[in-house]
């Protein structure tokens, strides 16, 4: 009698014979293709975490990253994967994400963590990201597209001919966002449930965090970060399944009290700060300041800027031209420039010594041909602005096609020239907002606890959905809600 031989199986032996290998996935007990092992997995994932928080910066919280852990490392002890290290990290950024990398590493934004209302939803997305893991969705999907369809966030550009320049300050970071399939976002669902209501919490909520996901509008990209929904769709879809299996373990594992934590959550978040921060910059019609860093510059009219932690990027909106800002790495400011210039490979054309604003300045114009250019039309022009500002050296870096570099100048050069120090007290001493719990005093509409204190009513709505509630809503004499402040 003929064995069946299934497409996975003969898939598995055409890559070992190729020198790739299948694995048994953790979760299903079923062959897998992977075209790396655990170990590779690991050191991709310890590779990539340096990388990302430089990025995107780290957030401190002690407390709350204290639960994170305790309750991340509580859950992989019960995971299909009990002897991996799991390691947490919570990013500098206010959109409403969450996403892990390879080997063990999650991450949840600032703005996730203001989103959720107790620790349940908290420990279920959580649980979500380390299911992802532990079925190695990330790895198998590099395996079958060959990182065909990766977003390399490094890259991000306003134009494909400048992609090389994107990524100065980012030493080649190439962390990945994947889209997952339905198939994987249902399995990290279920393992989401699973876990979360192994250790004890009400995965219910969970689901509740879906309908948070239901009223946000669709996927806008912010500071260089995807948001949650455009990494896991389809949030609608998901929340019955949710429930359903969420009331499956309930039934299962009989606990008599299933935890919730919304006060203690709560509280957890009080003076957390709430969108962007505008000490670690912001912008005034066309001038950028920073106040953490005491320094401002103009930037062209028109032209769109976006502000991540190790770098500014701006650039027209035809994509033509390309200016970036961003630390040079160096003892002296020549040991800076020249440290650039080299790790850019570029071509020096002119160099002079100059000052900006009385600061010791280099200026420098240089070009560079791109791989398989097949004619001088495809070579690209820089003029480079390095700046010793007592002390920290940075560097702009203007770029366009060498045909429209000198139309292109005078915009770089008033930009570069008008890097000064920032010495205006209110834009020195500029505060963000950040996270209020307050208690309602007394029973009414969520509208009425908020014009007790005082909000604004052009913010209600915003405020309502932090508190995934409705102006409409009954609130209890004691209730804690968030609102924001200085």
């Amino acid at each position: 009698m003929r064995r069946f031989v299934s497409p996975v199986a003969l898939l598995c032996l055409l890559v070992m014979l190729l020198g790739s290998s299948c694995a048994i996935n953790p979760v299903t007990g079923r062959r897998q293709l992977v075209l790396m092992s655990e170990r590779q997995e690991i050191s991709m994932g310890r590779e990539y975490d340096p990388q990302l928080v430089a990025a995107f910066g780290k957030y401190d919280n002690e407390p709350l990253l204290n639960l994170i852990e305790e309750k991340g490392a509580e859950m992989g002890l019960i995971s299909h994967r009990p002897g991996l290290e799991y390691h947490f990290r919570i990013l500098d950024s206010p959109v409403i994400n969450a996403f892990a990398v390879p080997g063990g590493y999650i991450y949840l934004t600032r703005g996730i963590l203001a989103q959720f209302n107790n620790e349940s939803e908290m420990i279920g997305v959580l649980g979500h990201e380390m299911g992802h893991i532990t079925a190695r969705h990330m790895v198998s999907r590099h395996a079958k597209q060959t990182m065909g369809q990766l977003l390399l966030i490094g890259g991000m550009i306003a134009s494909e001919e400048f992609r090389p320049y994107a990524g100065y300050a980012m030493a080649g970071m190439q962390l990945v966002f994947l889209s997952f399939s339905r198939a994987d976002e249902r399995e990290a669902d279920q393992l989401g449930v699973e876990y979360t209501s192994k250790i004890g919490y009400d995965a219910r909520k969970m689901a509740d965090f879906y309908q948070v996901l239901v009223k946000m509008n669709l996927a806008s990209e912010h500071n260089g970060i995807p948001t949650f929904l455009s990494t896991h769709p389809d949030p609608g879809d998901r929340y019955n399944a949710v429930i359903r299996d969420a009331e499956k373990w309930q039934e299962k594992l009989d606990n008599s009290a299933w935890k919730v934590n919304r006060d203690s959550y709560l509280e957890l978040l009080q003076g957390m700060v709430y969108g962007d921060d505008p000490r670690q910059g912001f912008t005034d019609g066309n001038i950028f300041y920073h106040p953490e860093l005491e320094f401002e510059f103009p930037f062209p009219a028109g032209w769109r800027l976006e502000n991540m932690p190790v770098q500014v990027r701006i650039a027209p909106q035809d994509g033509k031209a390309l200016i970036v800002f961003t630390f040079a790495q160096g003892n002296t400011l020549e040991e800076a420039a020249e440290a650039t210039l080299q790790q850019l490979d570029l071509n020096v054309l002119s160099r002079e010594r100059t000052t900006v604003s009385g600061m010791p300045a280099i200026r420098v114009v240089s070009g560079q041909v791109q791989d398989g250019a097949a004619d001088q039309g495809a070579e690209t022009r820089i003029l480079s602005f390095f700046i010793d500002d007592n002390g920290s050296y940075y560097v702009f870096h203007g770029v366009s096609a060498r045909q429209d570099f000198d139309s292109f100048l005078p915009s770089f050069e008033s930009t570069m020239a008008g890097f000064r120090k920032l010495t205006d007290p209110s834009r020195l001493n500029v505060q963000p907002e950040r996270i209020r719990i307050v208690q309602a005093l007394s029973s009414g509409t969520l509208a009425d606890i908020f014009r007790s204190y005082d909000v604004k009513p052009d913010r209600m709505e915003e405020f309502a959905f932090l508190n995934n509630m409705e102006l409409t809503d009954q609130v209890a004499s004691g209730t804690l809600l968030k609102i924001t402040g200085q």
